[in-house]
Formats: structure tokens, sequence, C-alpha cells
């Protein structure tokens, strides 16, 4: 049992689009990301997520509206419905989803999609 420092762990990664585990709880990951930019059209058939800014503010675009989340502020994205976060500057994100949450869903965009996740 260790305690964690989110600002630490967020110091020691710059790239985005690339969740890092941080910890785990009843077969769920807490992950810390960095976006900037666009993510792909997607969707998680058999999960729901959890995305709680940090530091910063997005848009999560669904296919019928948009919705902006800032610092303090989180919104939960039910397993089924197709999203795509964008953040026009940095924004640093808590994600908790279940382990095995793929990070571009039902995407065939597999630049992106990121199979084996750090650890930090």
């Amino acid at each position: 049992m260790e305690k964690v420092n989110i600002a630490e762990k967020l110091a020691l990664f710059s790239e985005y689009w690339s969740p890092k585990v941080v910890g785990e709880l009843n077969g769920q990951h807490v992950k810390l990301v960095k976006f900037k930019g666009e993510f792909v059209w997607h969707k998680h058939d058999h999960e729901d997520e959890m995305f709680l800014v940090l530091k910063g503010d997005f848009k999560m675009e669904f296919r019928d509206k948009t919705v902006e989340i800032s610092e303090n502020e989180f919104i939960v994205v039910p397993r089924g419905v197709e999203h795509r976060p964008v953040a026009e500057e940095e924004v640093s994100i808590m994600l908790f989803e279940p382990a095995t949450t793929l990070n571009t869903g039902d995407s065939e965009d597999k630049e992106l999609t990121k199979e084996v996740l750090d650890r930090i």
C-alpha cells in the first residue's frame, strides 16, 4: 500500500494518447493520460469509462452532441456509446475503467492502439 502523487506521475511522461497505469482496484485500472488534438471515433462494447479532468479542459464528442469537461469535472461514457475526445490544448486526465479496456475500442486505427500499457 503506497500512496500515489499524481503530479509526480504526470511529470514522468509527455506523450499524448498513451495511458499509463498508476493503480488497480477490483478489476479496474486507474490510468493517467495526456490529450492534445483529436482522438479516433470509437466505442467499447463491454466497458464503461470515466474521464476525470485533472488539468485543462477537453470536449467529448458524441454523434449527437458535444460535452465540455473542465478541471475537477468528470464524464462517464457508457459502454456501446461512440465517442471521441478532443483537446485544443494539453489536458491531463485520470481514467477509471476495467483492465480489459483497449484505448481505441473498436476502432481500426492501430497506430494509436496501446495493447500493453506502461505502469508508472
